[in-house]
């Protein structure tokens, strides 16, 4: 492995860069170098695309229309401005128009709301939008602490913080995961904050959206929805639904239970922001835009206004069911006492296993993908091992899969954590098990799976 000075400082892993130069390093000229990029994403493609039980709940595969429109011949194009002739700093895109304008009404319908922005290439960029737009450097906002589920997007290390805005916490019970209303009502009147924010990347249940939007009226302060992870669910009818309880404003990322390409959505209805938001967007945050992703963010939300309903309940019933399976096994659970969870995620304390980066690792090796995240006793020393391990159900459920998988699931990494079986030994289990499952539904391709 390469040794770095001090003046060599890289965040990336060296030991994987290495390796990268030395593939190039072995390349004859150019056109074996790409090969070296197309075979990694082959070999990621058969692994992760179609041997694994993918658990991440930041995932979600696109449904092939939308695949094929992210390598469209749209997506060379620029398209700089607002939508219209006259808005566009480039003549020639009328078509462009065309596309970008349905999405916008695509969104509208898929949301139920009067506004929404189509070109965040990232959600957290929506947050950005949105913190550019209706705070100033110095106010105050309210987020959720990361042990509890919130994100850097809306503190100080992110978006509000580049912002240069004062973080003061969201006041949260340890162990139901959810706001501590009354504490709420007497620290957020001390602080005044002018937003606050709701994102959560451990998310498991609603939020009392209403009560705290009255709160914070008082002195002329909004509640901003950041549902990254739960922008599918809401608009499929299966989750709180933000606009309609006080929120001012929703960001969140379609890649993720939207099942979209990777990128951000923001929808509002009070026209008063209009102007504000859609100018934090542009010229502020983004000028071309990617309009072959629009052009796949409108079919998937074509998809979800056509499925989202089904596709969306079977999401939240597989991940109460994988939950409860894997507290049979000895395998706690956070959340219990409530049903484990009211979205996509179920969080596992695996304090007992290891932890939550062996134990992601070793599953890994039984090609059952989730990720380590920090739980209620964990500290920010935690970071890098925290006690907990997020599991989400949004592939499995596109794959068709339902309760009885769920139960097979856990059963695998039960084999693996409680029997202490040989990783390597299970993943060809779960090999075989996953060839059964490789057609992708809730699209017009392959609308719903045999009951």
């Amino acid at each position: 492995m390469d040794t770095l000075t001090p003046d060599s400082y890289e965040v990336h892993d060296p030991q994987a860069l290495a390796q990268a130069r030395a593939i190039l390093d072995a390349c004859q000229d150019g056109r074996a170098m790409q090969e070296s990029v197309t075979a990694a994403v082959r070999r990621n493609e058969t692994w992760r695309g179609q041997q694994c039980i993918n658990l991440l709940a930041p995932e979600a595969p696109t449904s092939p229309a939308v695949r094929a429109l992210l390598a469209s011949e749209i997506g060379t194009r620029a398209a700089e401005g607002h939508i219209g002739p006259v808005n566009r700093w480039f003549a020639g895109t009328r078509h462009i128009d065309e596309v970008e304008a349905l999405c916008v009404e695509l969104l509208k319908r898929a949301f139920r709301c009067r506004y929404a922005d189509h070109r965040l290439v990232a959600s957290m960029i929506g947050n950005l939008a949105v913190y550019t737009a209706l705070t100033e450097p110095g106010d105050v906002i309210m987020s959720i602490a990361q042990p509890f589920g919130g994100h850097s997007s809306n503190r100080w290390d992110g978006p509000a913080g580049v912002r240069g805005l004062k973080v003061v916490d969201v006041p949260m019970d340890p162990v139901e995961l959810t706001v501590d209303l009354d504490l709420f009502r007497r620290v957020a009147p001390l602080v005044r904050p002018k937003l606050v924010a709701l994102g959560a990347s451990m998310t498991l249940f609603p939020f009392p959206l209403a009560e705290m939007s009255a709160v914070v009226a008082e002195w002329g302060g909004r509640i901003f929805f950041d549902g990254a992870h739960q922008i599918g669910l809401i608009a499929g009818g299966q989750f709180q639904d933000p606009l309609r309880e006080g929120a001012a404003v929703l960001t969140g990322s379609a890649g993720k239970t939207f099942s979209g390409p990777q990128s951000g959505i923001m929808v509002w209805d009070d026209p008063a922001l209009t102007e504000r938001l859609t100018h934090a967007v542009f010229p502020v945050l983004a000028a071309t835009h990617q309009v072959n992703r629009v052009a796949a963010l409108a079919v998937a939300a074509a998809e979800m206004i056509e499925f989202g309903a089904v596709y969306m309940a079977q999401i939240v019933a597989n991940a109460q069911a994988l939950a409860a399976a894997l507290e049979t096994h000895g395998i706690p659970v956070i959340g219990a006492s409530k049903g484990y969870t009211r979205t996509h995620q179920a969080i596992a304390n695996v304090r007992s296993f290891g932890g939550g980066l062996d134990v992601a690792h070793l599953l890994a090796r039984a090609n059952i993908i989730a990720n380590k995240n920090l739980i209620p006793g964990d500290t920010p020393a935690d970071w890098d091992r925290p006690g907990g391990l997020r599991m989400g159900t949004i592939e499995v459920t596109r794959l068709g899969m339902g309760p009885a998988e769920m139960a097979t699931i856990a059963d695998f990494m039960a084999r693996v954590l409680v029997a202490r079986e040989s990783p390597d030994s299970v993943g060809e289990d779960v090999i075989e098990f996953r060839q059964a499952y490789q057609t992708l539904y809730y699209n017009f391709d392959h609308p719903l799976p045999a009951a």
